[in-house]
């Protein structure tokens, strides 16, 4: 509502005084104020504030009258009465001097201010005055309080008087009033006779006139308050008193006209508000304005008593001071939005307590945008051998800044989206940058837009803005109101914005302005002196593209309602025009309707339509209906907000006839808090009369009026129409102050069934929210707030004088942006009250939402925080029904976890007691394959189970995440398991305290991290490195537990892995295997070295072919028709056709080395870089990318050589699982290719029948890990699918040069005999590449048939392998090259290229590290 901006500011006083002042106190217009200290009355003038006359007691005079107490304005600003100590009241007169100022702005030659206008001396120049002593009244008695009354002045003095002097006829004398003649009751009934007083040293001590109540709330000196009110008009009439029971310890008390409340300061430092019950007269609690020990533990009881009490101008807030010090800021109704004995304002930035501001007087500037203050610490801080000037110069008045809510003054905003600031210079927008939020909408209210496309919300409104530019940041959009307009027309008094948030208007003393976001630019009135003629006063409202107001002209003195168009330059010759009979107080506007509500109490619906006329449309507008309210409002002034809704009590009737709820159905009417609905009265033969004028049905009567709840600040209702979401637009949301908020919720029969009769057709349901709201976002199920925030400054003050500076007293303040969800309050609220049928109709319409689950979950939280945490046994628990109606939605499982994982240990009981067993849920889990969810459960059970049960859920959950190659989980499985093995020796914790040690093995990550289990890979692997042996202790577990449970846990572990892996092979899923391998850091080749005769042995060779031709997309190879002739035949098409496959090769080659970014995880190439022998040197012919002729009669190139050096197994891409199921592999940076005319030609047949390349980097990498670990049948598979004959025949050297198992030989042998029957009859592009092998496959038959007793395969040393590294390359290189096979040397000439600089050098080194290797028999 109200909000703090800035430091507060210091009055620099020019005269050259000691004297500190003592009250403050503003003129009814709040253009001067009045500052008194003990001998010295001065006016200063508020904008700009600066001192204008002083008026110095004599001292003669000075002693007899005594020290100067209290001032008192005349309504009409030209007089001031001022008491003393002795008891005389001083009247000085304020003499008008016309056209005489003291101050005047200076403007530079050339500006376009024009000094010309009318009211211009008065708008900007401060005025000189004087000050005359005219008549001094002994009252001979201390004067207790004085107040202004019309035309009178109250005065209530120690001896138990109340005196009445007149302002003008001051020499007609005074009447007196005994207090203790005046009867006092409980209420006014006449039944009751009052009891006087009866004390004689009873007298007033704090009064104020209530012109609303017609009457005085009063303070006695004893504690006790009361409300004096006349019987009659006259005041001299007799007077009756009525008096609160509750409150004794009555200090000071102020009233609020607007709402009919009196607050009063009590001794304990509470706020008592009370109003006037209007049928029995007697005094009626409303609410209390106390500091909570919840909010304030160390200060809420010693705050002292309450010293001062001030309500704004505008009515809507309240100003609490304390004896001890400090302030505080409400609402009407109690919301607490600013108090300053907490935060920054209480304790500096090193934690010191600071001392609070003692405030001796204070009083509200114009609109509320200011409040002065009188610092009552700066009298004690006063040293006189200072400087006497520099002394006076700082001058103990502060001036605080306030920016409020539009909402205060122009309650039409409230059936809009935004959120709308105003200072007094300034506006502030929620609204974002409206060149964004600026895309085609469509203008019908009924259509429902599924997704919005600024933002990740839905939409659910065709005429508002963006959730994302509602709530996209935190930061205000801040408009700077135009000087121009301001300097003549300070204050600002009245702001809109529109519905789009698009364009903004405001109206200052005269006339009014308006900016528009999109183009960043003002427009003022053209003519100034039609702006200087109107005077806006029911405020003003957005319709379409049109500004509506009401004013006064000041003219023609008439009220008028003018409509003006935003696009059309502002002049009264482009508005629209109506005379209206009495003044406008209030102005509204619904779909195309305008409702006013005028002085004489009485309503005036209009209709407004646009006309297209000539270039500039303009808008007429017709009385539809005019409905008068003087029976039911006291006072036309009591009226906060009047607006038109849609609202209905009978839904049954919308039901039937849908297109009636876009109508005005109802008009709602806030009456001093009191929320007042006058609906149509349908009951008559309107509705069945179906071809009457449709003009007709808007004249229907109003019923008489209802009211629906009290102590209403704000009400909130939207017109449009959204069939998905009726509950929440059908629905009135009003806001409480401290009872939080309350929703008037439609009730809908399901299925368009009957409603029950028993059933209400709406119903209210209050919830609290943590913030003041100031709009309600319908569809999003969102109230939009601010808040005040601050930041301290102090540190950059360090020297002595720094406790002077106000930065260093007082924090900066700053206004925040907040919202809040309320959709779990309200589902609450129905399940409380058996609608669990309403409330699934109401989630399943919001369950799109992006923070729907978190709403299930807030519920879900709250509910089990209360029960759980209940001392007294809850006769009927709540907790069960939330945890059945969450179960109809598929997030069920989530959000218990989720709130189980927020909330403490001790309370999982209960909490599982109501939904559920973990166990089960953790199988649900399973069954619905949320994997991430039942790991999440699996920390619950963890904790609540023991390790038993824990390690068997943990390992069905890491079988079925092996399975769906879930890597990540896969790995804080691992850890999870071996800390269920570290901690297995300790029992399950009966604490959370208890709990952390033995837990804190290995799951300080699971109890730290969000549920969701994805952090990224290399946070992973820099926090375990799961790239070395699984079988390494992780954590503290390992130093604490022996270290056989140790090893029993790894060897469990690796057990499981092991069974996984022959799985994955036995299913002959290699792809999988590499994945597997590479993601957790299985030793492949060291496992595979030992499966070599049982699991890695291939059965069936054409199986396995076929299998992997599948599993890695791999072509099966064609003949192509050119093998029959020439390759050459065709060569410029070929070449063509070449290149375009070579390009997208490579581009590809490139777009999977930017997009696969994974883990760089060197250790883990290392361990199979190291383990290349060197008797497998060949393979490094083999090119990585450079593809490989199958043709047989193609004639072979020149061969480049000893140039050609390409690692194959090395020449891997850095790749990672985590994107798109690739291995990490090493780091390789790519040259570019670059080949010959000819060399192309020879491509451009081959790479038809080649595979993806990723395909073929895996595969190499697999060929280099069954090479490794001596399974030398896979290899040969892998090299029949590559097409090398380098490979098979680096198999069958292996062959010869060591003693293989028989076995193995004999299987390969009966496996290539295989592929050859199945390739003459179903695949016969493999025969020429088998042609190729031809000899060798006969070499083996022969070493079959000779062996006799195979030789271990087995490890050397590093030192064998560095002498045999020199001789072993020669060989290879000399094999390759002048090899027999024109397969490998075309191999070699397209791959050298490419690699040929940067892999020489790495490879050779890589071969250095060696550790396996076959011994040469």
């Amino acid at each position: 509502m109200y909000f703090l901006s800035g430091w507060p500011k210091r009055l620099l006083c020019p005269l050259e005084s000691l004297e500190q002042p003592l009250h403050i106190q503003t003129d009814p217009q709040r253009a001067f104020f009045a500052v008194l200290s003990p001998s010295q009355l001065s006016v200063w003038y508020c904008r700009p504030s600066v001192l204008i006359v002083s008026y110095k007691e004599l001292s003669k005079a000075a002693s007899q009258f005594g020290p100067y107490k209290q001032a008192e304005w005349r309504p009409d600003s030209t007089m001031i009465a001022v008491s003393t100590a002795n008891g005389y009241i001083l009247f000085f007169e304020i003499p008008s001097t016309r056209d005489k100022y003291l101050y005047e702005p200076m403007y530079p030659k050339g500006s376009p201010h024009l000094k010309g206008t009318p009211h211009y001396k008065e708008e900007q120049c401060a005025p000189s005055l004087s000050l005359e002593m005219k008549k001094v009244l002994d009252l001979q008695a201390s004067i207790t309080s004085l107040q202004s009354m019309l035309e009178d002045l109250l005065v209530a003095t120690a001896d138990g008087f109340l005196h009445l002097v007149h302002w003008d006829g001051m020499t007609n004398g005074r009447k007196a009033i005994n207090l203790c003649t005046v009867p006092f009751s409980v209420d006014l009934q006449s039944s009751r006779a009052g009891s006087f007083l009866g004390f004689e040293d009873v007298y007033i001590r704090d009064m104020e006139y209530c012109a609303t109540l017609d009457g005085f709330a009063v303070v006695f000196n004893d504690g006790r308050v009361g409300f004096i009110t006349p019987m009659s008009s006259r005041l001299t009439a007799e007077l009756h008193g009525v008096w609160a029971q509750d409150v004794i310890d009555g200090t000071c008390v102020a009233v609020n006209n607007k709402y009919r409340l009196m607050a009063f300061g009590c001794a304990n430092g509470s706020v008592q508000v009370y109003t006037v019950d209007t049928t029995t007269g007697a005094m009626q609690f409303s609410h209390k304005l106390e500091l909570t020990p919840k909010q304030y533990p160390d200060i809420w009881n010693k705050t002292g008593p309450v010293k001062l009490i001030r309500w704004s101008p505008d009515s809507c807030v309240v100003m609490v001071t304390w004896e001890c010090g400090g302030f505080s800021l409400w609402s009407v109704f109690g919301a607490q939005l600013i108090c300053t004995l907490g935060g920054d304002f209480a304790y500096q930035s090193d934690g010191a307590k600071k001392d609070p501001l003692k405030i001796s007087s204070m009083t509200w500037g114009s609109e509320g945008y200011h409040l002065w203050v009188i610092d009552g610490n700066s009298s004690s801080n006063m040293k006189p051998e200072r400087d006497t000037y520099n002394e006076a110069r700082q001058f103990g008045i502060l001036q605080f800044h306030f920016i409020k809510s539009a909402l205060t003054v122009n309650p039409c905003m409230s059936n809009q989206e935004q959120v709308l600031l105003q200072g007094e210079d300034r506006l502030y927008l929620n609204c974002g940058d409206a060149a964004q939020a600026q895309s085609p909408r469509n203008t019908s209210h009924s259509e429902h837009k599924p997704t919005r496309e600024r933002g990740p919300f839905s939409d659910g409104s065709s005429d508002s803005q963006g959730l994302s530019t509602l709530l996209g940041h935190r930061h205000w959009h801040v408009v700077q109101i135009h000087s121009t307009y301001l300097e003549s027309n300070w204050p600002i008094r009245f702001s809109a914005i529109d519905k789009l948030g698009q364009n903004v208007a405001v109206v200052g003393k005269f006339g009014f302005a308006h900016y528009s976001l999109l183009t960043k630019k003002w427009k003022l009135f053209g003519n100034i002196t039609q702006e200087q003629n109107m005077m806006v006063t029911g405020g003003l409202a957005w319709w379409n593209d049109f500004i509506v107001l009401a004013c006064y002209n000041l003219n023609d003195r008439q009220e008028e309602l003018r409509i003006y168009l935003r696009t059309s330059n502002l002049d009264n010759a482009f508005a629209h025009i109506t005379k209206v009979q009495a003044d406008t107080l209030l102005l509204s506007v619904f779909r195309d309707m305008v409702i006013l509500f005028r002085a004489d109490c009485s309503i005036c619906l209009y209709s407004i339509e646009r006309r297209p006329e000539g270039l500039n449309p303009t808008a007429s507008i017709q009385v539809l209906q005019e409905v008068s309210m003087s029976r039911y409002i006291p006072h036309p002034f009591l009226v906060v907000s009047v607006t038109l809704t849609s609202v209905r009590t009978e839904t049954g009737i919308t039901l039937k006839m849908p297109q009636q709820a876009c109508e005005a159905e109802s008009i709602m009417l806030n009456l001093a808090g009191q929320l007042i609905m006058l609906q149509r009265d349908r009951s008559g033969p309107q509705i069945r009369d179906k071809d009457n004028n449709p003009n007709q049905r808007k004249h229907l009567p109003f019923c008489a009026p209802v009211v629906l709840a009290q102590s209403v600040e704000n009400v909130w209702t939207t017109s449009r129409i959204n069939k998905q979401k009726r509950h929440l637009l059908e629905a009135l949301w009003l806001s409480c102050g401290g009872a939080g908020m309350k929703v008037w919720l439609p009730l809908f029969p399901r299925d368009h069934r009957k409603p029950h009769s028993f059933l209400s057709r709406r119903i209210m349901l209050p919830f609290h929210i943590n913030i003041y709201p100031l709009a309600v976002l319908f569809e999003d199920a969102l109230v939009l707030g601010a808040v005040n925030d601050t930041v301290l400054y102090d540190c950059l003050y360090t020297q002595t004088s720094a406790r002077e500076h106000l930065e260093v007293l007082f924090p900066f303040s700053i206004v925040e942006r907040t919202s809040q969800i309320y959709l779990h309050h309200i589902l609450r609220q129905l399940l409380v009250r058996n609608l669990g049928e309403q409330a699934l109709l109401l989630a399943h319409s919001c369950a799109t939402l992006p923070y729907f689950p978190h709403v299930l979950e807030l519920m879900l939280h709250e509910v089990l925080e209360e029960e759980a945490t209940s001392r007294e046994p809850i006769p009927d628990p709540l907790l069960p029904t939330v945890a059945k109606f969450i179960t109809e939605f598929p997030l069920f499982l989530q959000t218990v976890v989720h709130c189980a994982r927020k909330t403490e240990y001790a309370l999982w009981n209960y909490l599982f007691a109501a939904v559920g067993n973990p166990k089960d849920l953790f199988e649900e889990c399973l069954m619905a394959q949320d994997l991430d969810t039942a790991a999440s459960y699996l920390i619950i059970l963890q904790n609540m189970e023991v390790p038993a049960v824990s390690r068997q859920h943990a390992t069905l959950l890491f079988n079925t995440a092996l399975e769906q190659g879930k890597w990540d989980l896969c790995r804080h499985m691992i850890r999870f398991l071996k800390a269920i093995g570290s901690g297995e020796t300790e029992t399950p914790p009966a604490t959370p305290t208890t709990q952390e040690p033995s837990s804190s093995s290995g799951f300080e990550f699971f109890r730290h991290r969000s549920i969701s289990l994805s952090q990224s890979a290399e946070n992973l692997h820099s926090k375990f490195n799961l790239t070395k042996t699984l079988s390494m202790p992780s954590g503290p577990s390992g130093k604490r537990c022996s270290k056989d449970s140790d090893c029993a846990e790894n060897m469990y572990i690796d057990m499981m892995l092991w069974r996984h892996a022959r799985r994955l092979l036995e299913e002959i899923k290699l792809k999988d295997l590499g994945c597997f391998a590479a993601q957790l850091g299985f030793e492949l080749i060291g496992w595979l070295c030992k499966e070599r005769a049982r699991a890695a042995r291939v059965e069936d060779f054409v199986f396995a072919l076929k299998k992997l031709h599948k599993d890695f997309r791999w072509p099966l190879p064609v003949i192509p028709a050119s093998s029959i002739t020439s390759p050459f035949k065709n060569g410029k098409y070929k070449t063509a056709v070449g290149e375009q496959l070579l390009k997208s090769q490579s581009v590809d080659t490139f777009v999977n080395m930017e997009t696969d970014t994974g883990v760089s995880n060197t250790p883990r190439s290392r361990s199979w870089l190291g383990a290349i022998s060197s008797s497998q040197r060949e393979i490094d012919t083999v090119s990585s990318h450079g593809p490989h002729m199958q043709d047989a009669f193609l004639s072979p190139l020149l061969s480049k050589g000893d140039e050609c050096s390409i690692g194959s197994a090395t020449d891997l891409t850095e790749t990672s699982s985590v994107v798109d199921g690739d291995w990490t592999m090493v780091d390789e940076n790519f040259s570019g290719l670059s080949l010959t005319q000819s060399e192309l030609e020879h491509l451009s047949l081959e790479l038809a029948s080649k595979g993806p390349h990723k395909s073929q980097v895996q595969l190499r990498y697999l060929l280099h890990i069954f090479m490794e670990a001596g399974c030398l049948d896979w290899c040969v598979i892998i090299g029949l699918i590559l097409r090398e004959s380098s490979v098979i025949n680096q198999v069958f050297s292996i062959i010869q040069s060591s003693d293989i198992d028989g076995e193995i030989c004999q299987n390969i042998k009966t496996g290539l005999y295989a592929v050859d029957r199945w390739a003459s009859t179903d695949c016969p592009g493999y025969k020429p590449f088998l042609n190729i092998i031809k000899p060798q496959i006969q070499k083996l038959s022969e070493i079959v048939e000779e062996q006799v007793q195979p030789e271990a395969f087995q490890p050397v040393n590093p030192s064998k392998v560095t002498e045999q590294v020199n001789p072993r390359a020669e060989e290879s290189r000399i094999l390759s090259s002048h090899g027999t096979n024109p397969q490998s040397d075309a191999g070699n000439i397209s791959a050298s290229r490419h690699e040929e600089d940067k892999s020489k050098t790495e490879v050779e080194d890589s071969f250095q590290e060696g550790s396996y290797d076959c011994i040469v028999s």
